[in-house]
């Protein structure tokens, strides 16, 4: 939705400032539906069945302003707020005014784009585009315990222009305390950064990643949380169907001795578009984690394997219907859950070790 200038800088009761900017945009999403999951371990040594009405299953449900200015020349001021909703009780995300983004850039047509504030982190923002569920609530994030959808504070970015089809994205997120260079604030990360290539073609893309994600305390305690990562993903299209395939390692060197510290994760699917309405998804993931022991926050070496099929169907260019079923097979050691919950998340999804699970929710999705 566009607004004029001068009714937007009413309605935000911003600064003058606000008036000089060349259009503002008010946008989001709204994702609503219901979900099974079952074998959830229920703390008595048993599992159990959940129905629940959830919020964000296909996509996080979202609320954002973003803003240009043309200032001449190719150039021009940009800024993007953005925060996460849970439709279902009505909550921000993370208890943040702007949970998903909050930033300041300036671009040109020559040199790229530059821009400082909260964002995506770069794998979150480079990730989803190579992923057949495109980061759904069942995707690439499950089996890595949402290591690839994170957000980071305190960043800088360099987004460059596209030549030849390849393009070049880096990011740099500043610890911002006086302790250490590569601590973060409490419950929040440390110092991370990342590069990201990416070509495209109208016939198939290719991205390589590597990034930084650490702890609070500056290290890379945590495969699935503060840890070493190296992406390559391509997409190829051909006729009506996309096919797409990604190799990630995660490496973890400051885990404590004994402890699992590494983690191959790939994955492959397809999505079948017989028309601009309809279209089908399946995909397979499987992860090995490397030699060692867990604990409450870390996973102890095994593997796990999530098959996925899902479908979408556009009433129009802005809402959709989906749906989404789920199955997991983990090793005897192994408790991952087709949900991207944290090993230590309290409440938690994951089955007992061992065990199965299924997972399934269908409904609504609507762009503003």
């Amino acid at each position: 939705m566009k607004l004029r200038a001068s009714t937007a800088a009413v309605l935000l009761a911003a600064t003058p400032a606000v008036y000089a900017q060349t259009s503002v945009t008010l946008y989001g999403r709204v994702d609503g539906g219901l979900e099974y999951l079952n074998h959830v371990a229920n703390g008595s040594g048993g599992t159990s069945t959940r129905w629940s009405a959830e919020g964000g299953d296909w996509g996080t449900s979202m609320l954002g302003l973003k803003g240009v200015e043309d200032l001449g020349g190719g150039l021009t001021a940009l800024f993007d707020l953005e925060t996460a909703l849970q439709i279902m009780n009505g909550t921000t995300g993370g208890g943040r005014m702007f949970s998903r983004r909050a930033y300041v850039g300036l671009s040109d047509e020559r040199w790229g784009r530059v821009q400082m504030g909260r964002n995506l982190f770069i794998d979150s923002d480079g990730v989803w585009e190579f992923d057949p569920l495109v980061q759904q609530a069942v995707s690439s994030a499950s089996l890595v315990r949402g290591r690839n959808w994170q957000q980071t504070s305190n960043n800088v970015e360099y987004h460059s222009p596209v030549f030849g089809g390849f393009d070049v994205q880096g990011q740099y997120a500043f610890g911002n305390q006086s302790r250490g260079f590569n601590d973060g604030a409490p419950d929040d990360f440390g110092r991370s950064d990342g590069i990201m290539l990416t070509y495209h073609s109208p016939l198939f893309d290719v991205r390589g990643i590597y990034d930084e994600l650490r702890d609070p305390n500056g290290r890379f305690s945590n495969i699935f949380t503060a840890s070493r990562e190296y992406f390559v993903g391509a997409n190829v299209r051909v006729s009506k169907f996309k096919i797409q395939g990604a190799y990630t390692h995660y490496a973890a060197p400051d885990t404590p001795a004994g402890l699992a510290d590494s983690a191959d994760h790939y994955w492959l699917g397809a999505t079948y578009e017989p028309n601009q309405r309809w279209a089908v998804t399946a995909a397979g993931f499987y992860i090995k984690v490397g030699e060692g022991a867990g604990d409450a926050a870390h996973d102890p070496s095994g593997h796990a394997t999530l098959y996925v099929l899902g479908t979408t169907y556009n009433l129009s260019k802005r809402t959709f219907l989906y749906g989404t079923v789920a199955y997991l097979r983990n090793s005897s050691h192994a408790n991952f859950s087709v949900f991207a919950t944290p090993r230590d998340a309290n409440p938690n999804t994951s089955p007992l070790a061992g065990e199965s699970q299924t997972g399934a929710y269908v409904g609504m999705m609507h762009n503003f």
